[in-house]
């Protein structure tokens, strides 16, 4: 295993580039303020943006709170990276995280001026200080039960506006800053229940889904998480009760990667089932 770094100013867009840096440089994991990616998930640690207060931050960044370089140098020594980029706003930063990981020195440095144009700094400074955005370097939205906070800005071109009441997606993400300005991710339902569709559909032995419902689990006006039900339509070939235990994990799978919202549980029923080109009801 070894390490290389990526170093530039607060709010420069580092962590915006972190991935792009660790797919050209073969990282297959990066730290960043306090946690260990590794191949796009979260693997371990707690994030600097959790913290009340920048002092806090900046400790739990270079991992000198209790226990956290203990957690995330086990997760690393568990999970075997073969290059692991580190992010930090200094030279000195970078090699203090590594000597506190016990990791092997740092081989390669980048730094954020080699990489981005100065407009793109400039701009990246201005989300960060204007608007408070931060990004965490995984591709889609990835949770943990401690994380509290809120998502940054909707995908406009993915969750669509629509007439019908949209439910907020409760604190659960570490993208944004508590110390910083809040923002809200809304997911309408309509969008789950494509998900779902499109999750088993693809799979052998699934005719079509005839039917799927979401059902919110709220607790003090917080969404807690989904119920899903399902209705589907098999044909015949597979074991019935071994084939959609499969797809109620696919689909719980597929929602909590694609929104980050927990699933809680997946019901399905099989409507009928297909043998030799004609329906059985169930």
């Amino acid at each position: 295993m070894d390490v290389i770094a990526l170093v530039g100013p607060s709010g420069t867009g580092k962590s915006h580039r972190a991935l792009m840096v660790a797919y050209k440089n073969k990282a297959d994991a990066i730290i960043d303020d306090g946690i260990l990616i590794k191949n796009g998930k979260i693997i371990a640690g707690h994030s600097a943006k959790q913290e009340k207060s920048k002092i806090m931050a900046v400790r739990r960044a270079i991992f000198v709170l209790p226990g956290h370089a203990e957690e995330v140098s086990e997760a690393i020594k568990k999970t075997k990276p073969h290059r692991i980029l580190i992010l930090g706003t200094s030279e000195n930063m970078v090699q203090r995280i590594a000597k506190t990981l016990k990791l092997p020195s740092i081989a390669k440095i980048i730094h954020i001026e080699d990489i981005a144009t100065k407009r793109e700094i400039e701009k990246a400074r201005f989300y960060r200080l204007k608007q408070g955005k931060h990004i965490v370097p995984v591709p889609t939205i990835e949770l943990k039960p401690h994380a509290s906070g809120f998502l940054i800005d909707p995908i406009q071109s993915f969750f669509r506006r629509s007439r019908t009441k949209r439910r907020r997606l409760g604190e659960k993400s570490i993208v944004r800053p508590v110390f910083s300005f809040y923002g809200k991710l809304s997911i309408d339902d309509s969008v789950i229940k494509a998900m779902v569709r499109h999750a088993l559909t693809h799979e052998d032995h699934v005719e079509r889904v005839d039917k799927v419902d979401v059902h919110h689990q709220m607790k003090d006006g917080e969404d807690q998480g989904l119920m899903l039900m399902c209705e589907i339509t098999l044909s015949y070939g597979s074991t019935i009760p071994v084939l959609v235990a499969k797809l109620q994990e696919k689909a719980k799978e597929s929602v909590e990667y694609m929104t980050g919202m927990l699933v809680h549980g997946v019901d399905i029923r099989v409507r009928a089932l297909y043998v030799n080109g004609k329906a059985g009801k169930s």
